[in-house]
């Protein structure tokens, strides 16, 4: 019979386990080695805390008892690579309809996730040795990167854009031999020191890398032949997005409402408009915000919810990459 913990549950047995002297949390070079309670197994996670808000997980156990915890996500939720040299788990997800109700993650396989204000209960089995690698990132590490000219799967492309509400969970199948290369060479860190970190946060973003490339868009493929009224369906797709610019439909329901699948609804836009059509989007709504931002009565926040941020502080970004200036220097400058 499994046993069931929640938070609060597993810091009991902790606190217990203290109690009767076994040492739980020992400092280690960059971070902390967290170990089981004995009654739950042996073993336990070394946590690495780099800079910018990147931390390593290396989770090696064995339980001595299956046992499902019930995990309750914030919203403050790092984008998590994950990959499972050896064990499983199961997840059962409990309050949200856009990631899937019940999955398994199995040995040999990596996975990429961003899951806030969820809640989830993850299941693992006794007597297996679990190996598994965790690399935890705050999504504001990747917001002064261009993602303008990649085009990614659409909640991990809005979050890197500063949409933190996106929720996903995308399996990447089997791991290649030059992702298990970079996860032996992050477990066997050669160096110490500055260097040790240096090194550690390279392998990691190596990682995040080698998943964000699987998480490439097909509309990359070959590409597909437009006819006229293809062309017209798109020019369609773009009038939609124009006329919704606050709350714009998904991929998926834009290529039905328009009438082309996804494929040549994303590399029409890609001809026709040369960008990807949340790249159409965000320069529309970009070149709104300047237009609102000459208005005395707007302040930055309500500029931020006319074009479709719901976070000001990512509009911001979003418009200092576009145009190169902050949204106040801009309306100040304006204003003179």
């Amino acid at each position: 019979m499994a046993l069931e913990l929640t938070n609060i549950g597993f810091q009991e047995l902790v606190a217990q386990a203290q109690q009767q002297g076994e040492s739980i949390y020992q400092p280690i070079d960059l971070g902390i080695q967290s170990n089981l309670p004995k009654q739950l197994g042996e073993g336990g996670d070394r946590l690495l805390e780099l800079r910018s808000g990147i931390t390593i997980c290396f989770r090696q156990a064995k339980l001595r008892q299956t046992f499902r915890y019930l995990h309750q996500h914030e919203s403050n939720f790092p984008l998590v690579a994950k990959f499972y040299l050896a064990g499983a788990s199961r997840v059962q997800t409990l309050d949200a309809t856009d990631v899937d109700s019940d999955y398994m993650e199995t040995m040999g396989c990596h996975y990429l996730y961003h899951l806030p204000n969820h809640t989830e209960v993850e299941e693992w089995s006794a007597d297996a040795p679990i190996d598994v690698v965790m690399v935890f990132a705050d999504p504001s590490y990747f917001s002064g990167f261009d993602t303008s000219k990649t085009v990614l799967s659409v909640p991990l492309q809005k979050l890197l854009e500063g949409d933190n509400t996106q929720r996903f969970h995308h399996p990447l199948g089997q791991m290649t031999s030059p992702v298990r290369q970079l996860l032996q060479q992050l477990l066997h860190c050669p160096y110490t020191g500055l260097m040790q970190q240096l090194y550690l946060e390279s392998k990691a973003m190596e990682l995040y890398a080698a998943q964000f490339a699987l998480c490439m868009d097909a509309s990359q493929a070959a590409p597909v032949a437009l006819c006229a009224q293809d062309i017209e369906q798109l020019h369609q797709a773009k009038e939609i997005l124009t006329q919704q610019v606050t709350q714009p439909p998904s991929l998926t329901e834009l290529a039905r409402q328009v009438g082309l699948n996804d494929r040549k609804l994303k590399q029409g836009f890609r001809h026709l408009f040369g960008t990807t059509v949340f790249g159409y989007l965000r320069d529309y709504q970009m070149q709104q915000a300047q237009n609102l931002l000459q208005r005395a009565d707007m302040t930055i926040a309500q500029v931020a919810i006319q074009v479709g941020y719901r976070n000001p502080e990512a509009f911001s970004t979003a418009f200092r990459r576009k145009f190169a200036i902050s949204p106040k220097a801009y309306q100040l400058g304006r204003r003179c």
